[in-house]
C-alpha cells in the first residue's frame, strides 16, 4: 500500500493520459442529457461523491451519486450514467447499470473488468478501462480521472481541471516528504480516537473518502459530516462528546465566507467536549487542486495510523466474508 500511496500523483496524470487516448474511440450520442447519475460504491464509488462536489457551480444539469442497487425513478434516455465498478462484479453496481440500460440511458463505466466491462462491450457503451489487480481504495487517481474526463467528454459543464490536476501532481511530487513527515505527525494525536471529520462546502465527498481510507487502513471507525447542514443538528449531539473523539476540520480557500466563519465558531464549541481538533488544508490555487493535496495527505496519515495500531492495511476480511454470505443466498 505504501508504494500505491506514494504513486498516486503517477495515476492523476496517467488516468488523463489513458483517457485522453481512449476518448479517441468513444462514441458521442446525437442527443443532450438533462440529468446525471454516477452509480458506485465504496472506493470504486467515493470518486463520484468528489467530483459532484467539483462540477456543482459548473455542471449544466442536476448531478446525483447513486450508491445502492436501484436507480433514481427520473433516470431516461435523457440521462447520463456512469457505472463505476473497480472489480466489475460489484452487484449494487451491475444491478444500477442494467436499470440504466433498460432505460434507455447514455451508459458509460470506468472498471479494470468483470462483468461491468463485458456488459459494455455487449451493449456498445464507453468504457474506460483502468489497470487491475490492487485494492480499489488505492486507485481513486485512475477513477478521479476517468470521472473527469468522460464528464468533459460529453459536454456536461466542467470546471478546469486539467490545469488543477497539473499543479496539484507537482506539488505532490515537490513537497512528497513534507507532505508525509506533517502527515504522520497529525496522526499520533488521532491514535486511539473515534474520528469525526467534518468539511466545508465542496468537501463533503473529500471527508468521505478520508473516513473510508481511515476505516479500511487504519482499522477505525469514525463518521464524517458537512458544515453547515451538521450546525442545525449534530452539533447539539457534542453535549455528549468526550476526549475519545479527535476531530479534523477539512479547510479549503473557496468557503462560503459564512461557512468559514462557521467552521471556527464549531471548533470552539465542540471544544468544550475534547481538547483534539485539527484543521487540514491542502495547497493550490482551486478546490480541485487542494483537494487532491489533501487526499494524499490523509492517504499517509491512514497509513502511519495502521502501523500504530498494528493492524494489516489491505486486511478486509469482514468485506470478503459478506461476499461469500450474500453470494451464498441468490436474489
Amino acid at each position: 500500500m505504501e508504494e500505491l500511496i506514494l504513486h498516486f500523483p503517477d495515476h492523476l496524470e496517467s488516468a488523463l493520459q489513458e483517457a485522453d487516448r481512449t476518448a479517441q474511440h468513444w462514441k458521442f450520442p446525437a442527443r443532450r442529457f438533462e440529468s446525471i447519475a454516477i452509480t458506485g460504491l465504496g472506493g470504486s464509488g467515493i470518486g463520484g461523491s468528489m467530483v459532484a462536489d467539483w462540477v456543482q457551480s459548473t455542471a449544466r444539469m442536476p448531478i446525483v451519486v447513486n450508491k445502492n442497487y436501484d436507480l433514481p425513478a427520473f433516470v431516461n434516455r435523457n440521462t447520463l450514467v456512469l457505472a463505476c465498478s473497480y472489480s466489475g462484479n460489484t452487484e449494487e453496481t451491475l444491478s444500477a447499470a442494467r436499470q440504466a440500460g433498460a432505460a434507455g440511458a447514455e451508459v458509460a463505466v470506468i472498471s479494470s473488468g468483470g462483468a461491468l466491462l463485458n456488459m459494455a462491450r455487449e451493449h456498445g457503451w464507453n468504457a474506460f478501462e483502468v489497470p487491475g489487480g490492487n485494492p480499489p481504495r488505492s486507485m481513486l487517481g485512475w477513477n478521479l480521472g476517468g470521472l473527469m474526463r468522460l464528464l468533459d467528454y460529453y459536454d456536461t459543464g466542467v470546471p478546469e481541471y486539467r490545469a488543477a490536476f497539473a499543479q496539484a501532481i507537482e506539488g505532490m511530487r515537490a513537497h512528497h516528504s513534507s507532505i508525509r513527515a506533517e502527515a504522520e505527525a497529525k496522526a499520533l494525536e488521532l491514535r486511539g480516537r473515534c474520528l469525526v471529520l467534518y468539511a466545508t462546502e465542496g468537501m463533503g465527498g473529500l471527508a468521505m473518502r478520508l473516513r473510508q481510507q481511515f476505516n479500511e487502513n487504519s482499522k477505525m471507525l469514525g463518521w464524517s459530516a458537512v458544515i453547515p447542514e451538521m450546525n442545525h443538528n449534530e452539533l447539539v449531539g457534542w453535549a455528549g462528546g468526550s476526549d475519545h473523539y479527535a476531530v479534523v476540520f477539512m479547510r479549503h480557500g473557496f468557503e462560503h465566507p459564512r461557512n468559514a466563519y462557521r467552521a471556527e465558531l464549531n471548533a470552539d464549541l465542540i471544544r468544550r467536549s475534547t481538547p483534539h481538533i485539527q484543521h487540514w488544508s491542502g495547497q493550490g490555487n482551486s478546490l480541485i487542486a487542494q483537494s487532491l493535496w489533501l487526499s494524499h495527505w490523509a492517504d499517509w496519515a491512514s497509513l502511519k495510523l495502521s502501523e500504530l495500531n498494528g493492524v494489516d492495511i489491505l486486511d478486509i476480511a469482514v468485506i470478503d466474508d459478506l461476499k461469500t454470505r450474500l453470494g451464498a443466498r441468490a436474489e
